[in-house]
Formats: C-alpha cells, structure tokens, sequence
C-alpha cells in the first residue's frame, strides 16, 4: 500500500517512530507546563530551561560523580525539583496576586540566565551523552533501537501514572479543590501554599526527568530547551492551558502528525504544530480537551 503512494514503508515507520520519540518529550513537557499552570496559574517559560538542566545534570553526574544513567533517572529530577520548589517559594509566590505577564517575564528571564550558564560552563556546543541500552532488533521493515523504544514506553507510563494520580486518587482531589476554593482546603487543615510549592517542583522534576530522557538521543547543548519549548506551548495550547489528558493525547498525537508531515511534506514540518494550533485556536478558544469559562 505504501509503495502505491511513492513512500516506502521503511521511510513511513521510521518517521513515525521519530515522531513517537518527538511526541514523548512533547507529552511530558507539556505534562509538566499543565500541571503548573492548573495549580499556579503561572506559565512556565524556563521550562525549557529546566528541561535543559536535567539533561545537563545527568551527564554532570556520570562525568564527575560515576553515576550511571538509571541513578540519573532518580537523583537529577529530585535535584531539579527542589531547585523549582525554592524558586517558587523565593520569588514566584510573590507573584500570585500580580498579573500573569509577571510570572511570564519573570520565568522568562530565569531560563535565560539558565541557558547563559550553561553556555558559560558548557561551550555553545555542548557535551555527548553515552547511549545506556546500546543495540536494537531488526523488525523486518526497520531497525528499532532498545533505547528509544525504552523512551516510547518510559514516558508514556510516566504520563499516564500522572494523569491517574491527579484525576483518580483523593490527593489529586484536593490539588483540584486547592486550585478552585483555595481558601475551604486551608480550612481543611491542608497546608495550601506547601503543596502550591511541592506541585511546581513535581512540574519542574517531570522537566529535568526529559531532560534525562533526551541526553542519549540528542546533543546536549544549552540550546536543547530553547529549540523545543515553543512548539511545546503550541502542544499545551492545542490540548488545552491545564488538562492533563490534553497534553498526554496531544503531545503523542503531535509527534505523529510532525512525522508524517515529513514524509509527504517536509517543508512543512516545522511548522504543522503552529498551523494546527492556529485552526484549534479559531474554532476551539480553550483548546481540545479545555474547558470554556
């Protein structure tokens, strides 16, 4: 069937495995950008920048410390995110009662001081990560590396794990009230703005977690957040601003459709998600899975 339209099927599978991988850090950034938005109502620009870091502390941890990728995968998310949870306390939560453009330029600039250092420490460069599940097996019509197949089905459990906390168990019930009647869940005797700050680090450590994820595939550079957290917002927006079931179905579904675009279209490509997110935004303001106010 594929030869009829011109497109080998090796080309087909294999763009739509890169879109698989592409679609994995696309669901768990924009995951992480929901999550902080649906409880801080703050939009996380130095996502990216986290994103980056984790990336960064995984090899700084191999490097100087031995620790191998799967220590990684634990200790670099928690760093991360106790580095997210002191800058919520120091600096966001000042924030709150102010309008969003300040926590917007106010992350904004965190993620350029961020990128400079590690342009600083780094070079413009950047640094090469060593693939922890080296090899793959031969499917027939394509070759699939063990490592991103590892990626696919890491993330997309993560996501889902997520997703399920927070829409099924009774603390994802109190992070929803918290979100609407902050003021009954303090009468509750919930410590709110403690669980404001522990609900960023997690948005943060599920960041600097793809950032792990992404150091064997990619360069590591200081550019790596930058370059991916614009089409990142476009999923978040598409799927929409704090649902978290939009941002995991869109995320995954964008990669795909970025894959293929580059099979029948490659000129396109970079610029499919923007498009779709420019008709999602005319006939759906609050997005596919958002909700009108």
């Amino acid at each position: 069937m594929f030869e009829l339209i011109g497109i080998p099927p090796q080309v087909l599978l294999g763009q739509l495995l890169l879109g698989l991988i592409n679609g994995a850090f696309y669901a768990m950034l924009s995951l992480g950008l929901a999550v902080i938005f649906g409880m801080l109502n703050v939009i996380n620009f130095a996502h990216g920048a986290q994103y980056m870091m984790g990336a960064f502390g995984a090899f700084l941890l191999l490097k100087y410390a031995g620790v191998p990728y799967w220590g990684a995968l634990i200790i670099v998310p928690l760093v991360v995110g106790a580095l997210g949870i002191v800058i919520e306390r120091l600096l966001l939560s000042r924030l709150y009662h102010l309008d969003h453009l300040y926590g917007l330029l106010l992350t904004f600039g965190l993620a350029i001081i961020f990128e400079g250092l590690a342009r600083y420490m780094f070079g413009a460069s950047g640094v090469s990560y060593e693939n922890p599940i080296p090899g793959g097996i031969n499917l027939g019509f394509m070759f699939l590396p063990y490592y991103r197949a590892w990626v696919i089905v890491f993330s997309l459990v993560v996501c889902l794990a997520v997703w399920f906390i927070i829409e099924k168990t009774k603390l994802g019930s109190y992070l929803r009230a918290a979100v609407e009647r902050p003021d009954l869940v303090q009468a509750m005797g919930i410590n709110v703005p403690l669980m404001v700050s522990l609900t960023y680090g997690f948005g943060v450590a599920l960041a600097a977690l793809a950032g792990v994820l992404a150091a064997p595939i990619y360069s590591v550079t200081p550019k790596i957040g930058s370059e991916i957290i614009i089409a990142v917002f476009a999923v978040v927006v598409i799927g929409g601003m704090g649902s978290i079931l939009g941002s995991i179905v869109t995320g995954f579904g964008l990669g795909l459709i970025e894959g293929l675009t580059k099979v029948f279209y490659p000129q396109a490509s970079s610029i499919v998600i923007f498009v779709i997110m420019a008709i999602v935004l005319i006939a759906r303001p609050a997005g596919l899975f958002g909700t009108q106010k």
